[in-house]
């Protein structure tokens, strides 16, 4: 399918009423493309139990289908449906569910293997935020929802965002408002036995490893991705990305952190929960900037997702 193809249907905007979240449960069990929004980033939701659904989902994004999906379930009930749960993936549920962390775990049956990738294990979130719990009920169904966004390119914190990138080529989009985290999902996988961070994100490394009452391995990137968010070029700009810079060049559009050079800021006072909810819309606001360079943020706490995604953005492509 060509992109004029796609483009033929304006995605329609629903507000975040009651007849908007049936509406959007209706498109997607009648096997439609819904963006709707969580405490992250949006995420472009397709039934995860219907195989030509969640095919639509990497043709809309133009993702490599050896990359994995998240399901988003309403509880820890409906994700023991989908998935089996050692004791310390339940406890890590327990602790940070609703909220951002994925844990990823061996599949139950009954999934379209295309969210999986063919691959015996499944990645399960329950979000917080109140908007994608309401459509996660009214659907009443796993729902695989990878970021809302052409795959590589700049996560959408805002509707504006989604409909930048996929309008014409999804369904609806379902209005919840500006993200609050900012950042995807913590995802935690385990590797011979051993809890992984396959990739960091909202809820921060120490916070997991408080739980856990122990360290958490470190994950690596992949040639074939075991989870979302591991292909090394991801979250990128049009433009070309200079780490840990101190300041601009004369070429080059400034991004900050902390008090200093004049330009876009993610957070003039240094808080790092503010940078990650400014992330995503401060590299929208600089997508058409042919040179970018951004100041070095602590790589700890919620910093190191925040790095995490600045590395992939400036990485090669």
């Amino acid at each position: 399918m060509t992109q004029e193809e796609r483009h033929v249907t304006a995605t329609r905007r629903l507000p975040p009423t009651d007849a908007g979240v049936a509406e959007a449960a209706a498109l997607l069990a009648a096997g439609a493309l819904v963006a709707f929004p969580s405490e992250t980033v949006y995420g472009l939701g397709a039934d995860a139990r219907n195989g030509q659904a969640v095919a639509a989902i990497y043709a809309a994004k133009e993702r490599p289908s050896f990359n994995p999906l998240i399901i988003h379930v309403p509880d820890l009930a409906a994700a023991e449906r989908w998935g089996v749960f050692s004791p310390e993936a339940r406890a890590l549920a327990l602790a940070f569910w609703p909220g951002a962390l994925t844990l990823v775990v061996p599949k139950r049956d009954g999934l379209s293997d295309l969210v999986t990738a063919g691959g015996p294990m499944v990645a399960i979130r329950v979000p917080a935020h109140p908007l994608a719990q309401r459509l996660l009920r009214a659907a009443d169904a796993p729902i695989a929802g990878p970021s809302a966004n052409p795959s590589g390119r700049i996560s959408p914190t805002r509707v504006q965002h989604v409909l930048d990138g996929l309008d014409g080529r999804i369904a609806a989009v379902l209005d919840g408002g500006d993200c609050t985290v900012g950042v995807e999902s913590t995802i935690v996988g385990w590797r011979a036995g051993r809890a992984c961070l396959l990739r960091a994100g909202g809820v921060p490394k120490e916070a997991l490893e408080a739980a856990l009452a122990g360290p958490l391995q470190d994950g690596e990137d992949l040639e074939t991705p075991e989870a979302p968010g591991q292909l090394t070029s991801h979250y990128a700009p049009n433009g070309t990305v200079r780490l840990n810079a101190l300041a601009p060049n004369a070429d080059e559009v400034w991004l900050g952190f902390g008090p200093g050079v004049d330009g876009l800021n993610l957070s003039r006072t240094g808080d790092l929960a503010e940078a990650a909810a400014n992330l995503f819309a401060c590299l929208h606001a600089l997508n058409d900037a042919k040179k970018i360079a951004v100041a070095p943020i602590p790589d700890q706490g919620l910093g190191r997702a925040i790095n995490d995604r600045l590395r992939r953005a400036a990485a090669p492509r």
